[in-house]
């Protein structure tokens, strides 16, 4: 009887029309109104900006007025290999701090399930969280103080223990360590948050039930919760790979700030762009940075899905 009604609703609600179907939906329409609003204020009515990657822009003339120069922005970029550094070390750092961003967000949340007093839950959620609301500008300074040569607090162990002096600050090779851990220490109680909450989504009954059969703590983690989670994760990684190729300007800015001995390793595509907007007032260039790094963006993001939906549909977004 059952499977005679929803034949039956499916029948009725495919006849509708596209304006019926809106007027049914319109509580939720409602509801989705303003994100459609800020979404294209801020995402689509600047979209006719792209045409300033195909100019020569200059202040008198305008962004139409200027003269059309086709691709030859995108030339210089490719031709002076500048855009191969910049786009490896975007995706280079954005896959180290999604996957260890990942992996540590996924062990904290497991952590935190495991122990068994929620006040020392509670507490150890707060500490690890607090980092998240740090200025970046504070982060910078706090990197500074602790690595400056002359009177970082590092140096001052080492003088006086004896051993040779850690000079960050014209050693390029190290900063992807040194950025990878401070991202991590800033992050990691922030995105545990998501995964904790899908921890505390699972049927309590189902780890009972393990625990009764005589499951320990890592078969339950291994069977029940990580299993358990293996939509999230996946969403969420799909979610993040859309910007891979999106620097953390706040991060790398306030710590490495205009260091040109550091930028071998550390000189990603949104420090670029705003020394060319800001330093050389090259709109154009950096327009066209812009646009080939949303290109690429977008079709990580297809390509990804696209693989995620052949092998688990129903994890895919779209």
């Amino acid at each position: 009887m059952k499977s005679k009604e929803k034949v039956v609703v499916k029948k009725y609600k495919s006849r509708l029309t596209f304006g019926q179907k809106l007027w049914q939906s319109r509580v939720l329409i409602l509801m989705c109104v303003p994100a459609i609003l800020f979404f294209f204020a801020f995402n689509y009515m600047p979209l006719p900006g792209i045409y300033v990657a195909f100019v020569k822009y200059n202040y008198r003339d305008g962004i139409f007025g200027s003269t059309f120069v086709g691709f030859q922005n995108f030339k210089f970029l490719f031709s002076s290999g500048k855009l191969f550094q910049l786009t490896r070390n975007t995706i280079l750092y954005n896959l180290a701090f999604i996957l260890l961003g990942n992996v540590m967000a996924v062990f904290v949340a497991i952590l935190l399930n495991e122990l068994r007093s929620r006040k020392f839950v509670k507490v150890s959620q707060t500490i690890m969280f607090l980092p998240y609301f740090i200025s970046q500008v504070l982060v910078g300074l706090l990197v500074f103080y602790l690595l400056n040569y002359d009177s970082g607090f590092v140096n001052g162990v080492l003088g006086s223990l004896g051993l040779e002096l850690f000079a960050p600050y014209s050693n390029a090779s190290v900063w992807p360590v040194i950025l990878i851990l401070v991202y991590l220490w800033q992050q990691t109680g922030y995105n545990s948050v998501v995964y904790f909450a899908a921890i505390m989504g699972i049927d309590e009954s189902m780890l009972e039930a393990a625990k009764v059969d005589g499951a320990n703590g890592f078969q339950r983690i291994r069977y029940i919760i990580l299993p358990s989670l293996k939509g999230t994760i996946v969403i969420l990684l799909l979610f993040a790979l859309g910007g891979i190729v999106k620097g953390n300007f706040g991060l790398f800015y306030n710590i490495i700030g205009t260091n040109s001995l550091l930028y071998g390793t550390t000189d990603i595509i949104e420090t670029y762009v705003y020394r060319a907007t800001l330093t050389d007032f090259n709109f154009s260039t950096a327009s066209a940075v812009g646009l080939y790094q949303s290109v690429i963006g977008f079709v990580i993001v297809m390509v990804v899905n696209f693989i995620v939906k052949k092998i688990e549909p129903d994890y895919s977004l779209f």
